[in-house]
């Protein structure tokens, strides 16, 4: 019998808590919920009790041992009393059954041979359902019972499963993949940004390799809105704590804001640019004539993350938004989206990210009383942006329940080059902001009109989305996106001096280029151009010298051959322009 994946994953974390009881009958259960790769069980082991990695392959053995048996799964429903009986030794279940109690719930567990859990299912119909070879152990780590840091610390194991043994040597491979292409692994390599102690987690430095990254992506993100309308704008990086009291941030972000004491006054680190951009717009007299207004601005805000939860530039306390806002009408919204949609189109083409890329249209639930604004502008925007969807030709799904209270949105999710899905753009409508910052415009019978906020970011931020590029790549960037695009390498002496002429040469043409003409084997300075991912490299000997020629060999093409000057900046100009 075929059954949904989800649902076999969900009846192994069964399976392993079972084959766990086994080594240690006095361990309590937490709960042990499927997962987007498999399944984990959270566990309270007896005193000396445990496990280690090295138990695994013992640990799987057994969970075959168990499949092999085709233990029924078998549903109950038991009264409150009844499961409180049965679960009297073990706090955790406790906990929920008394939750489910006060909802007014049913109360449900599972059997499997003498295992009984508290469960809501679904499982498959018998352990033998479940592919012997289809899932194997991935991990052990701590976690507090409910994520809840007064509470007592579990041991959460966990797990993979798939389909099948094929499907799951795959998805291992992938990770394996994903390892070598570890955007902190390679940033280190290559030289691209520093996490300093000094300095603080989560508030990575920018190497100079790595700023080129940085601001070729931000100069592609400003062309592609400077003939849009956009205006640039500048905020600075503190605000009076007034200001995210109005917009609703200080209750909103919580301990998550870094607040700074001046002389006189509190002030916030800014959590969000968008408070600021309110004021920008607040200090002028537009009309409907001004309408739409469009701010850019690439500006880093920041917040207080947790320390264990940061890492490398994909998650940081310090974010770079390439922050959009536009105030407009809400017969407006349409043209606008279109317009974001079709920068996002040409960003995201640039970055080859547009194969299976697919957008949530996140629109209201059915509990209106949690949006705020009125029924009308909820129903046009919500028609706008799936008009926009529809008119943009985009691979979308609608989502109920799943906008902001401030306003529908669509979010842009993309697949990198060994399939994995990020989340990164997004177009938000919103009409909080406008109302409790009392914006407004003038219309044509000359009396006040609340603006909608159209919130676009297109990167999602500068520094996630480098760690995602770096990944993507695995450090091989394009030749325009490249920090160091040739190297130079004089074969001896006698060509140094043409060496330093070419370098020169393509300097002045805009190319990054490096001169490696240290005491080192010719062999050794091309492998070393070949580590550190150069798209070029250029080997200068008699023969070049002689036609003041250049050979140039490629990181993907190998040898190409000989090219005069001008042929080698007609094709490097050429390439140095971002193209998918």
């Amino acid at each position: 019998m075929i059954h949904n994946l989800e649902t076999v994953r969900h009846s192994l974390a069964h399976v392993l808590a079972m084959a766990i009881l086994k080594r240690d009958p006095e361990a309590v259960l937490g709960t042990g919920p499927a997962t987007d790769d498999g399944f984990f069980y959270d566990i309270l082991f007896s005193e000396g009790k445990g496990v280690s990695p090295e138990d695994f392959k013992s640990i799987v053995d057994d969970m075959r041992a168990i499949v092999k048996k085709n233990l029924p799964f078998v549903k109950r429903t038991l009264s409150p009393d009844e499961a409180r009986d049965l679960f009297r030794n073990n706090p955790f279940k406790l906990e929920i059954i008394s939750e489910a109690e006060s909802r007014g719930e049913e109360i449900t567990v599972f059997e499997t041979g003498d295992f009984v859990d508290l469960c809501a299912g679904p499982h498959v119909g018998a352990t033998g359902d479940i592919d012997l070879l289809s899932f194997s152990l991935k991990g052990l780590a701590g976690a507090y019972w409910r994520g809840n840091e007064e509470n007592p610390m579990l041991v959460r194991i966990s797990g993979y499963a798939f389909e099948n043994k094929s499907a799951l040597v795959a998805h291992l491979a992938l990770l394996e993949e994903a390892k070598k292409r570890d955007h902190r692994k390679l940033g280190k390599e290559l030289n691209l940004f520093t996490v300093s102690p000094l300095v603080g987690a989560g508030l990575p430095l920018m190497q100079p390799k790595g700023m080129v990254i940085r601001q070729k992506i931000e100069d592609l993100l400003w062309k592609l809105h400077e003939d849009k309308g956009y205006s640039r704008v500048w905020t600075p990086h503190i605000a009076k704590e007034e200001l995210y009291i109005t917009s609703g941030h200080a209750a909103k972000f919580g301990d998550e804001l870094f607040r700074v004491s001046g002389k006189d006054e509190k002030f916030i680190m800014k959590p969000m640019n968008c408070p600021h951009h309110m004021q920008i717009f607040a200090d002028n007299r537009f009309s409907y004539r001004d309408m739409p207004v469009r701010y850019f601005e690439p500006a880093t805000v920041y917040r207080d993350e947790k320390s264990g939860q940061l890492g490398g530039l994909t998650r940081v306390r310090a974010i770079t938004q390439d922050d959009g806002h536009l105030f407009c009408r809400v017969s407006q919204i349409r043209e606008e989206v279109s317009t974001i949609v079709s920068i996002i189109r040409e960003f995201y083409t640039v970055f080859g990210l547009m194969d299976g890329y697919w957008v949530s249209l996140s629109v209201r639930g059915e509990d209106r009383e949690k949006y705020l604004g009125r029924d009308e502008a909820w129903d046009a925007a919500e028609g706008a942006l799936e008009e926009a969807a529809k008119k943009n030709d985009l691979n979308y799904r609608r989502v109920e329940g799943e906008a902001a209270f401030y306003g529908p949105k669509l979010d842009f999710i993309f697949k990198d080059a060994i399939g994995r899905e990020w989340q990164l753009a997004t177009i938000q409508c919103d009409f909080n902001l406008p109302e409790r910052f009392d914006l407004s415009f003038t219309n044509e019978e000359g009396t006040s009109e609340r603006p909608v906020v159209i919130h676009r970011a297109i990167s999602g931020s500068l520094e996630r989305f480098m760690g995602i590029m770096i990944e993507h790549y695995a450090g091989a960037f394009p030749f325009w996106l490249a920090p160091v695009q040739v190297h130079v390498l004089p074969i001896g002496e006698s060509h140094q001096e043409y060496a330093t002429e070419v370098a020169n040469l393509l300097r002045k043409s805009g190319i990054r280029v490096e001169l490696h003409s240290e005491n080192e084997s010719l062999g050794k300075r091309i492998r070393n151009a070949k580590v550190e991912k150069i798209p070029y490299y250029i080997v200068l000997g008699d023969a070049e010298v002689a036609n003041r020629t250049i050979t140039l060999e490629s990181r993907t093409d190998g040898k190409i051959g000989e090219l005069s000057h001008d042929d080698i900046l007609a094709r490097f100009n050429k390439e140095n322009i971002p193209c998918a």
